[in-house]
């Protein structure tokens, strides 16, 4: 208690000897201080009467105001805010597009046995260049190319009889009934021939495009069961880079547009390619839409399996960008102060994107609009501000107030 009445007491001498007007103050209460330190011997502290009006108290200003006119400011006017504002640009969004994808050969067929047998030789080796059409291995044949002899000779005999049979009956010494029966026999060794032949030619492992040969899944002395892998043939002519969109660009994607793709293998180096193709329905997990961009590979630099980045490019939306300093906040939402003819405008402005050097809004706003972004604290709708720097005028509209008094 004693330490709390000791900074009261320290407390009320240090404000009546060094705040102005303290003497003033305690004498308008009745309570006269004795001569201090700092005051003229003899000057005494005139008693203010409380019921005495306002103008006649000692150091009252004419009209009863404080001391330095009207509003006791001083300055002759009233108060101004002063500001600083920035122009309104327009910036672009979402007129672009990046995205990871994965290429794959354009053509790619993984080559199998068509039949059971033991594997007895392999024409190619990997990374070989094949054409469509071209033997890549051959499995043992030899049950296959006797029932391929065989049935060619059926089919030489059958060929003879009809035409023995033929002769005949131009003579008439054979019924039209009986050559039939010959003409038939013939018909069915020739389907025999066929048969046997594509028996034998299933023996043979042939590549189905052009491409080039992927590494070997099997080595001559196996015993292939049909649809066994053998290898597989790409043709990496051309790459299909698969990629997913967010489904809001599914109406702004169609065949034809062009891309940019950048293999992460491939640093320095990009390549223009076409979508060309888009899939009929959005994946209802991830929701989004996957595309299909084709580059060419003529130099066979790409490899199927690689990842890329691939960039589209749009028309985009163009909104109001304003500094981020002149955002504010109330209950309706966010807003800026518009710079007007020297006053402050309230215009709301929702956010669309942030970025470093700028906000984007949606709100009524045109390039080049003044838009307060210092000084936005002390402001409210219709204020009078004073332009300290920025566009929007160089003459600062003055608020109206009442002439200085002389001081008393």
């Amino acid at each position: 208690m004693l330490i709390c009445l000791v900074i009261l007491v320290l407390a009320g001498a240090g404000w009546m000897l060094f705040v102005p007007g303290a003497e003033q103050t305690l004498a308008g209460f009745g309570i006269t201080l004795p001569a201090v330190a700092g005051r003229p011997a003899g000057q005494q502290v005139a008693s203010i009467d409380p019921q005495a009006p306002a103008g006649q108290r000692p150091g009252a200003a004419p009209g009863g105001g404080r001391p330095g006119g009207a509003g006791g400011f001083g300055g002759g006017r009233g108060r101004m805010s002063s500001v600083v504002t920035s122009a309104v640009t327009m910036a672009t969004i979402n007129d672009s597009l990046a995205a990871i994808g994965q290429g794959n050969a354009v053509r790619s067929v993984t080559v199998g046995a068509l039949s059971g047998g033991t594997l007895q030789d392999l024409l190619v080796a990997p990374g070989d260049k094949v054409t469509a059409g071209q033997i890549i291995g051959r499995l043992d044949a030899d049950t296959e190319q006797i029932d391929f002899d065989i049935a060619k000779l059926a089919v030489a005999d059958a060929d003879a009889t009809l035409t023995r049979n033929q002769d005949l009956a131009r003579s008439n010494l054979v019924a039209s009934s009986a050559l039939a029966t010959v003409q038939l026999a013939a018909d069915n060794a020739r389907l025999e021939l066929r048969n046997a032949e594509v028996a034998l030619r299933r023996r043979t492992i042939t590549s189905p495009i052009a491409g080039t040969v992927g590494l070997m899944q099997v080595t001559p002395g196996n015993y292939l069961s049909a649809q066994t892998v053998v290898t597989t043939i790409e043709d990496a002519s051309s790459v299909l880079v698969d990629f997913w969109v967010p489904e809001r660009y599914a109406a702004a994607i169609d065949v034809g547009m062009p891309v940019t793709a950048t293999a992460t293998a491939l640093p320095g180096r990009s390549f223009d390619g076409l979508v060309s193709a888009v899939d009929n329905r959005i994946d209802p997990e991830s929701r989004t839409l996957q595309i299909q961009a084709r580059i060419p590979n003529d130099d066979n630099a790409v490899r199927p399996g690689m990842s890329f980045s691939v960039a589209l490019q749009f028309v985009g939306e163009q909104f109001p960008a304003v500094s981020p300093l002149s955002i504010q906040w109330s209950a309706e939402g966010s807003y800026v102060w518009a710079y007007v003819d020297g006053k402050a405008h309230k215009v709301m402005a929702e956010i669309v994107q942030r970025n470093s050097d700028g906000v984007l809004v949606r709100g009524d706003l045109k390039p080049g609009d003044a838009i307060i972004s210092e000084g936005v604290l002390q402001l409210s709708e219709g204020t009078a501000v004073t332009l300290l720097d920025g566009p929007g005028g160089d003459a600062p509209v003055e608020s109206a107030a009442a002439p200085a008094a002389p001081n008393s």
